[in-house]
């Protein structure tokens, strides 16, 4: 069936041309049922000549079955198991059910499949194959999409086919191929040897889908092939095109005896393949495998060996919806029979589900086994699966309810944020449980948080706090049992900083002023400064305790960046990002991985910072974290625009405020439109800063959540000829300077005060700034060495200016802040200087590629290739490849010249 296809058969071949070469590369093959998309994949194996091939096939009886995909394709390379990581090979033998372990994190799933399939590839290319894709389990197709968008130079092809419209696994982020219908032509030469009327006909019905061709061809009659008479015994023409194949098909089943059929069904509602199983429980219907030869000579399935192969995924359909109800409800009960073994234990509970007819209580409990034995494997989407089939066959209200809270907590936790929705809107209340009560009002909040505005999920936490009183403990077996008021007021709290609203956070911090964690915004926001500054540094103490909460070190960290101690924000930063790396968090990783980027960012650490903020958006999007992704593109648009990165931070920013503006995230939006306010700053349009920064400061609620942009909103103000809309932001910053007693804010206050006090005021507070920041933010130093040499010019001080101007160069060339370098560098010409050009290892570093500047900053630490493959969620082979391209870039011959060249 590949007439026609002569653009998608040179694409593969391209791909597989790559492969041999050592490029790897991935494509997405799409399009209705029957249009050629197997025959694609075949193609591509005919012409994978010396390459090792690895090739699965979704089925949609197995899609709840966690990483039922996963296991079947890697089932001919399993050995590789044994040269993985440790963490990686632990979790990898657990998603297998070769241990009883728990997966604490699937990201270190997704890194495994990546390293397997590098390994497979061995010293050659790779073919990896996944047909029908919608049909393979969410959690498989999650860590080979997340390893697939890895993949650089291993030398590996991974090409998917999906069915257009089908339900099922969503396959994102890869390059696509539409395989759209045959010409009339390339149509006519499958349907040849018929009478031009009949074959007008097909054709026509067909409308280029190559097996429709085929098969409605078959189901002529020997009468109608000969043209004696009109084709009118075609499916209605009427019904969607897959519908008339699966009708040509049903035709053909239904010619065969009644015994092959039963065989036929016993085949599709199993879901392994397995010859041996499939005969087992056909037994019980007196059925054989001399039953299987007329389906195998009509070549509607395939025997090869022990295993039974439908020659299509509609063929299978037909043979399962085809049997009258009752014959498929026993063929479920015949196989959860034979499936008697402990590690058929999964697939036996979803034939007895699927052989329910009414409320089972045996069955529900067997389901919920396997939801926890699927979450404690990461397998978020089949977990909810099976809660979600467990709910369905309980009676018991307040059970039926607990199970769909559970299935929507997983959802939620898979990233479904519109499924998750749809099971809370099934739950019954009210609810008598306060455990319950807690768990389903996070699961709203989450929905509202995914879909709507975090203000409202804030909201409706506070209510149900107010709600289960502050002496709810939470009965055992309920979700989490995370009935106490504490949990639910912390949740809350986090909302209210996302949103930026500051009557909600005073609200929230007020319900609990003595509990630690909420004792920081109940006085801070009640006026009482000095009480929020004790309460803050109690916190920061407790926050040192090796059990404490994540939650509760990510909130102390924010509140340190309020009260500008960035040291130790960063310290409570790396405590949470440790605890979810060591823990298995993963889902709160990406957001402690924000906050301690954005305290890099706040010391001036940018290399840092932004190697942060990359893992965590790299993160967030892998788990489908759309806001903290948000958060986490502000903030690399901050730090590109600090370099003068024009198009990438304006890209970033802008990415960031489709998901904030509409959705309220005051402080998300706020942190975007910093970044573009920083970005025309340093490209000198001070104009355009200003307006970006004020309407940054407008969408935040309270003048200490704007603090991080006050500096630049003055400096804007001021270069636009605008003091007095300077005047307010400097007395705010002062005001809270004298409060908190942070050298940092104090250095940026005096620049401020510098640049909007008179001439002879002025020189005090700049000197005043340059030593405060003797021991602080590189950058921030450098731009007030920068003003106050412009100062000294405008005043015609050009030896006194130069100092400082020089100073100023030097620091933002060795940053990379090329727009903050090429202003100093103006100003120096201006005062007399010539400059000097930039540095030959700054000139070397800049020709390398961001993903190449990561790779050579870990390198240079004397992390093996190994280890950097494992930070920056690459295979070790592409880690050598971006290494093998930087090192003429860079002049040197090996990693032993990295730290050198990168501290001079």
């Amino acid at each position: 069936m590949l007439q026609g296809r002569t653009a998608e058969r040179d694409r593969i071949d391209q791909m597989l041309v790559g492969a041999r070469r050592g490029t790897s590369s991935a494509l997405l093959i799409h399009g209705e049922a029957g249009i050629g998309k197997t025959s694609l994949l075949d193609y591509a194996v005919e012409r994978a000549e010396g390459m090792r091939v690895l090739r699965v096939e979704g089925i949609e009886s197995e899609m709840e079955l966690a990483f039922g995909g996963l296991h079947q394709l890697f089932l001919p390379v399993m050995d590789v198991l044994d040269v993985l990581p440790g963490p990686q090979a632990a979790a990898m033998r657990a998603v297998f059910g070769l241990t009883e372990d728990v997966v604490r994190d699937r990201f270190t799933v997704g890194l495994a499949v990546l390293t397997m399939l590098s390994e497979a590839a061995g010293e050659g290319p790779l073919l990896c194959l996944v047909d029908d894709a919608q049909w393979l389990d969410q959690a498989s197709v999650d860590v080979l999409t997340f390893a697939t968008r890895r993949l650089r130079a291993e030398g590996i092809v991974m090409i998917f086919a999906v069915r257009d419209g089908a339900r099922g696994a969503v396959v994102n982020g890869l390059p696509g191929l539409s395989v759209e219908g045959l010409d009339r032509a390339s149509a006519a030469t499958l349907v040849q040897g018929l009478p031009p009327y009949v074959m007008e006909r097909i054709i026509e019905e067909a409308q280029g889908n190559p097996l429709a061709l085929i098969e409605l061809s078959a189901v002529l009659t020997p009468a109608q092939r000969a043209g004696h008479l009109s084709p009118l015994a075609l499916p209605e023409a009427s019904s969607p095109l897959p519908s008339r194949i699966q009708d040509a098909f049903l035709e053909q089943i239904g010619r065969l005896p009644e015994a092959t059929q039963v065989m036929l069904l016993v085949a599709a509602a199993d879901d392994t393949g397995d010859l041996a199983l499939v005969l087992r429980a056909a037994d019980r219907f007196g059925a054989a495998i001399e039953d299987l030869e007329p389906a195998e000579r009509s070549g509607l399935v395939f025997l090869s060996g022990a295993v039974v192969r439908f020659r299509h995924p509609l063929v299978r359909y037909a043979a399962y919806q085809g049997a009258p109800l009752a014959r498929r409800i026993a063929a479920h009960k015949a196989l959860a029979e034979v499936l008697d073994t402990v590690r058929d234990a999964h697939r036996r509970a979803w034939h007895l589900a699927a052989a329910s007819t009414g409320p089972d209580e045996r069955v529900a409990d067997e389901l919920e086994r396997v939801a926890e034995w699927a979450g404690s494997r990461q397998a978020m989407a089949s977990a909810s699966a099976a809660y979600e089939r467990a709910a369905q066959l309980t009676a018991d209200p307040q059970r039926r309810a607990r199970r769909l809270i559970c299935a929507a907590q997983k959802a939620s936790d898979a990233g479904q944020d519109e499924r998750c929705g749809a099971l809370a809107d099934q739950v019954t209340l009210p609810l008598h449980d306060p455990g319950m009560t807690a768990s389903f009002a996070r699961i709203r909040a989450v929905v509202e948080l995914g879909y709507g505005r975090p203000e409202t999920a804030g909201r409706i936490l506070v209510e149900c706090a107010d709600l289960i009183g502050p002496s709810s403990p939470g009965s055992p077996g309920s979700p989490g049992s995370p009935g106490d008021l504490a949990s639910l007021l912390v949740d809350a709290i986090h909302a209210a900083f996302s949103s930026g609203n500051a009557d909600l956070i005073a609200d929230v911090g007020a319900r609990a002023p003595d509990l630690p964690v909420l004792a920081v915004p109940a006085r801070l926001f009640a006026g009482d400064v000095p009480g929020s500054l004790d309460a803050l540094h109690d916190l920061v103490r407790i926050s040192r305790h090796p059990d404490a909460a994540v939650m509760d070190r990510l909130m102390t960290g924010i509140y340190c960046q309020l009260a500008a101690d960035h040291a130790a924000a960063y310290e409570v930063a790396v405590a949470s990002v440790a605890q979810c790396r060591e823990q298995g968090i993963g889902g709160w990783l990406p957001t402690t991985l924000h906050l301690l980027a954005q305290a890099e960012l706040a010391l001036g650490r940018h290399e840092e910072a932004y190697a942060h903020a990359a893992e965590g958006l790299r993160l967030a999007e892998y788990y489908d974290l759309a806001h903290r992704a948000a958060h986490l593109r502000a903030a690399l648009a901050t730090l590109a625009a600090i370099q003068g990165l024009d198009e990438q931070s304006r890209s970033l920013a802008e990415e960031a405020l489709e998901y904030t503006r509409p959705r309220d995230v005051g402080r998300g939006t706020a942190d975007a439109l910093w970044a573009l306010g920083l970005l025309e700053l340093g490209l000198g349009r001070a104009e355009a800063a200003l307006e970006l920064l004020e309407s940054a400061q407008k969408e935040v609620g309270h003048a200490l959540l704007a603090l991080f942009l006050l500096p630049d909103l003055v400096e804007a103000a001021v270069r636009t000829g605008r003091p007095e809309r300077a005047k307010e932001p400097a007395r705010l910053l002062e005001e809270w300077a004298t409060a908190v007693h942070q050298p940092a804010l104090t250095a940026l206050t005096r620049r401020c005060l510098a640049l909007t006090s008179a001439d002879e005021e002025a020189e005090l507070h700049f000197a005043t700034a340059v030593r405060l920041h003797e021991s602080g933010n590189d950058f921030e130093r450098a731009r007030t060495e920068l003003l106050y040499g412009e100062w000294l010019r405008r005043l015609r001080r050009m030896i006194d200016a130069r100092d400082h101007l020089r100073e100023a160069l030097d620091i933002f060339e060795k940053l990379g802040a090329r727009p903050w370098a090429d202003r100093a560098r103006a100003e120096l010409r201006a005062a007399g200087e010539s400059t000097a050009p930039t540095s030959l290892a700054d000139r070397r570093i800049s020709r390398l590629s961001p993903q190449e500047r990561e790779v050579v900053r870990l390198a240079a630490t004397g992390a093996t290739n190994r280890e950097i493959a494992t930070q920056l969620f690459l295979s070790h082979r592409t880690v050598g490849h971006h290494l093998y391209r930087a090192f003429p870039k860079l002049g040197i011959t090996s990693r032993n010249e990295l730290a050198a060249l990168l501290g001079s």
